[in-house]
């Protein structure tokens, strides 16, 4: 093929863009019932082999970019167990298939994150179950948008919010470090909200901003150990929690506001995740990847 031959995808019109259509389902949502339907990558991740026979970790990986990194980690190579909720089930299945697809083995468990034993019991039937962790995944998360102000946000929601974004990734975190090596991996799913927080997700986008600073220094600490710990922040990503937690109108014009005109789909996270866990990374620790469609985060 020579160069006139070939067209680059352009990547402001490679995907769906705003306005979509108004929707709006029950909390946690579900993938199928989009409009449009998220990408995970099923038709056009290719693996390399860059995580062969390494044991991966991902929290919430039945839908959204915890599905789409299963996929991926499972295409290069790697064992993946995972974590959802009781009511995702169904989802579960999918990622559950499509990690099999690739030839590699699944785990999924059932659970609340928010819950420590969890948890602690999550690590060990990895361990047991998959025979050790290389890397661990802290994707779970839950928002709700609150466009009436900080008054509208009860405690019970800033209690959940807390316990699933922030809590859930120290308890896993500290139940993981006996099983990591040296070359071992934490990734963990910041946000544009760490950095520029909207005033209706403001219990959200403060987690995000924790999360940023826990990678920092967790990276400093373990870096002696040869563990390297980064994040991904994501801009705006076309899964079921949007339609879950958010208003008919404001999931129509969702992405608009980047600069690349559109929401980024789950496929396009996963190699993020995927290049932090390789060994072409060995030098990346305490490293925030932006995703964000070009919002500039400095």
């Amino acid at each position: 093929m020579t160069r006139d031959q070939f067209t680059p995808d352009n990547p402001a019109e490679q995907y769906p863009r705003p306005d979509f259509p108004e929707q709006q389902q029950p909390h946690p949502g579900h993938g199928p019932a989009m409009d449009p339907e998220p990408d995970y990558g099923e038709a056009t991740y290719r693996g390399t082999g860059r995580l062969k026979d390494r044991i991966a970790l991902i929290t919430g990986a039945d839908s959204g970019i915890g599905r789409a990194v299963a996929l991926a980690y499972a295409r290069e190579g790697a064992d993946v167990a995972f974590c959802h909720l009781p009511e995702e089930e169904n989802d579960a299945g999918e990622t559950i298939r499509l990690i099999r697809s690739a030839g590699r083995r699944a785990l999924a468990v059932a659970g609340d994150v928010r819950e420590e034993q969890f948890c602690a019991d999550l690590v060990t039937r990895c361990v047991d179950g998959l025979g050790g962790l290389d890397i661990l995944v802290n994707n779970a998360a839950y928002q709700m948008s609150q466009p009436e102000g900080l008054a509208a946000i009860s405690t019970d929601q800033f209690d959940r919010v807390m316990k699933t974004n922030l809590y859930a990734m120290f308890w896993l975190c500290r139940a993981a470090l006996p099983h990591l090596r040296p070359g071992s991996s934490i990734i963990s799913t910041a946000s544009v909200q760490g950095y520029k927080p909207s005033p209706h997700l403001l219990d959200y986008a403060t987690t995000k901003g924790a999360i940023i600073t826990f990678t920092q220094g967790l990276a400093q600490q373990l870096a002696p150990d040869g563990i390297r710990v980064n994040a991904v922040a994501p801009g705006p990503v076309w899964t079921p929690l949007i339609p879950a937690t958010m208003a008919p109108d404001k999931v129509a014009g969702f992405g608009k506001q980047s600069p690349l005109g559109r929401p980024a789909q789950p496929a396009e996270m996963a190699p993020a995740y995927v290049f932090l866990a390789s060994q072409e990374a060995s030098y990346l620790t305490a490293e925030i990847m932006n995703a964000t469609g070009g919002t500039p985060l400095a």
